[in-house]
């Protein structure tokens, strides 16, 4: 299996995740459990999936679900803004490595 393919099903795991947990109440233990799993999957994403040609688009995509994810939190629709603050979960850390490696790569040059 290529490394590629890892770092799709670690986003379709990951979002699922995501929506599972936004949907369902979780006890305390269960919850940061599921954070973590995402923030892991999330550091697999940003490794494995994301390409030179696909970095900006990327983190524009990765600062839009930021900024939704701030609005929808004004709004008070609770299990939607719980699903889209845990798909943030996952995405932060794969935009995180993807701005590093595009800082580091520019300042190489």
């Amino acid at each position: 299996m290529s490394l590629q393919k890892v770092g799709g099903y670690a986003f379709i795991i990951g979002v699922i995740i995501a929506i599972l947990a936004g949907l369902v109440a979780l006890d305390a233990n269960t919850a940061t459990l599921a954070l973590w799993i995402m923030v892991v999957l999330g550091v697999i994403i940003g490794l494995l999936n994301i390409k030179d040609k696909e970095t900006t688009n990327f983190l524009v995509a990765a600062v839009a679900l930021l900024l939704t994810q701030g609005a929808l939190s004004t709004l008070g629709v609770t299990q939607l803004t719980a699903i889209v603050n845990n798909i943030a979960v996952l995405v932060a850390p794969a935009a995180l490595i993807v701005a590093l490696v595009a800082v580091w790569k520019l300042a190489k040059d």
